[in-house]
């Protein structure tokens, strides 16, 4: 048998060896997305959209808070430090725009009382919230 040295002969069901990693960083980013929402949900925070998309970007998860909402990007790696740093200004600033988007379609437009929470989940599926992020890294 032949080792292809461009995948080093590993496979997943058949898939080369970078596509096998997307794959499962999908899975992992979907699983943690669940245990964030499952986490706001007990805290009594109700998930009213997940992976709500917009023109210019989607947004991970958008619970009801009183009278306003929380958009939460939510970000899964090894370490809670790896995490937080993948959150970028750039990225901060797509997340504001499509936040701007999505108020667009609630009855108090931009006057709704709105917070960006960052949710980070471990390598272990531990789970870490820095709530009014933008402000904090």
């Amino acid at each position: 048998m032949m080792i292809d040295p461009r995948n080093d002969g590993a496979k997943h069901r058949g898939m080369p060896v970078r596509q096998a990693r997307g794959q499962t960083s999908h899975c992992a980013g979907q699983a943690a997305e669940e245990n964030i929402a499952r986490d706001y949900e007990r805290r009594g925070f109700p998930i009213l959209h997940r992976r709500w998309r917009g023109k210019g970007g989607e947004i991970d998860l958008i619970a009801r808070n009183d009278n306003g909402l929380i958009f939460i990007e939510v970000k899964q790696s090894r370490s809670f430090d790896t995490a937080v740093h993948q959150v970028s200004p750039r990225q901060i600033a797509r997340l504001q725009c499509t936040a701007e988007e999505y108020l667009g379609t609630q009855p108090l437009g931009s006057l709704t009382d709105v917070r960006f929470d960052v949710a980070l989940v471990d390598g272990r599926g531990d789970i870490r919230v820095i709530e009014n992020a933008f402000g904090q890294i």
